[in-house]
């Protein structure tokens, strides 16, 4: 968007400017800025965006390098993540199945308020206090 006396003008550029900067940004390897100064491309961030989305993978790629102990450390943090996850599923239904079963004990016993039979005394009987 450009503001002249005013009035804000907004640039389009077509699909085929697009993919022929992006071609000749790859075939010529010039930086971002440069295409950008060369064409009058005002956004900051604009020829990056056409690149990652046109573009055939060769700029702004991210290529991570790891040494072995590094992959086997990162296998084993996943396979912990996924012990972690299961046991914490596990404990939520043993949690539902605990208050399930708290919640019958009351209405057998005859007590209609569990959250007030838990909080005294942690839930358990009475000490004679």
């Amino acid at each position: 968007m450009r503001q002249q006396n005013g009035k804000i003008t907004v640039i389009r550029y077509s699909e085929a400017f697009k993919l022929a900067m992006v071609r000749e940004l790859e075939r010529e390897g010039q930086t971002f800025e440069a295409v950008r100064r060369k064409y009058g491309i005002r956004g900051s961030a604009t020829v990056q965006l056409w690149v990652r989305r046109y573009g055939n993978g060769s700029r702004g790629k991210v290529i991570r390098v790891e040494k072995p102990d590094e992959i086997d450390q990162k296998k084993q943090m996943q396979e912990r993540v996924r012990v972690l996850e299961r046991t914490i599923g596990t404990l939520h239904v043993e949690l539902a199945l605990e208050r399930a079963y708290l919640e019958i004990a009351c209405e057998r016993a005859g007590i209609a308020d569990v959250a007030g039979f838990k909080k005294k005394a942690g839930g358990r009987p009475g000490t004679g206090r």
